[in-house]
């Protein structure tokens, strides 16, 4: 008996509250109400472009929550675009990461399990961990990642209400911040200024941010960096963000690991050519109203 007893003590000990406690995670979810308010953004983008496009949102495993196939749009975009959202959610990166790979002769990433190398499938992010992702199909590459971005920034504007009634100090560990690298993707995004860890293995496409200056800190790589002049066949991808082909006039800096550079907000720039893989911190700071 006393051995029992003993055995039973044990386990009581083991299952204590606290000690499963110290066992669980507490973790972010999105719900359905926020993946709603994500596909009708990215709805209201597309049909200002005329797209007939497939919009899908994710939870972090990749399943779907909220699926919105607009009027016209071939039923081949469905599984499409959804597996471009579940690639952005279960690999934690954009599934342009894929795609590029491909691109650029790594033909191995069309046998990641579960993976669809296709622009347009965008993590979503919260506190540095994604909770979800959206895929768009049906349009264009681009346009399908442009239309998709809107659903993003739906979500990222819903974000900063909660945490500016209670500021806090935000720490990332050393390995947080190298996974964060890998997939070049947003430390931190709050109301008034953000932190990517920004990857790059091939040139990007010109931008004008109308908010935000971004301060760009090289640690590693070589790039072509244009800035100024004027953009060429720009185009508004919303209220805060233009995109074009191409840039006249501009000035062309050769910038390396330990450079600093600052972007004041409506700048065209452009990194026009990327030697190698570069990895760059940015902050971005949004000028007040």
């Amino acid at each position: 008996m006393k051995t029992i007893a003993l055995s039973l003590l044990a386990l009581l000990a083991v299952s204590s509250p606290s000690s499963l406690k110290a066992q669980l995670l507490d973790r972010k979810v999105l719900t359905l109400e926020a993946a709603e308010k994500i596909a009708s953004a990215a709805a209201t983008e597309a049909m200002k472009r005329n797209a007939t496009v497939v919009i899908a949102v994710v939870d972090d495993g990749g399943y779907p929550l909220v699926l919105k196939r607009l009027n016209d749009t071939q039923v081949a975009s469905v599984d499409v675009g959804i597996g471009k959202a579940r690639t952005a959610a279960i690999f934690r990166r954009p599934s342009k990461v894929f795609e590029d790979q491909v691109k650029n002769g790594r033909v191995a990433a069309l046998a990641l399990p579960g993976a669809t190398p296709l622009q347009g499938g965008l993590p979503l992010i919260h506190d540095g961990k994604v909770i979800g992702a959206i895929g768009v199909s049906g349009n264009t590459p681009q346009e399908d990642e442009d239309i998709a971005m809107a659903g993003v920034r739906a979500f990222a504007a819903d974000m900063p209400m909660a945490k500016a009634a209670a500021p806090k100090v935000s720490y990332f560990p050393a390995a947080q911040v190298n996974k964060a690298f890998e997939k070049g993707m947003p430390l931190l995004e709050i109301a008034n200024y953000k932190i990517h860890a920004s990857h790059r293995d091939a040139p990007g496409i010109v931008e004008i941010h109308i908010k935000d200056t971004d301060i760009v800190y090289m640690l590693e790589g070589t790039a072509a960096l244009v800035t100024g002049g004027t953009i060429v066949e720009g185009k508004n991808i919303d209220a805060e963000e233009i995109r074009g082909k191409d840039i006249q006039g501009g000035e062309t800096r050769q910038i390396t690991k330990g450079d600093v550079i600052v972007i004041p907000h409506n700048t065209p720039h452009w990194f026009k050519e990327v030697k190698g893989p570069i990895n760059y911190y940015v902050v971005k700071v949004r000028a007040e109203n």
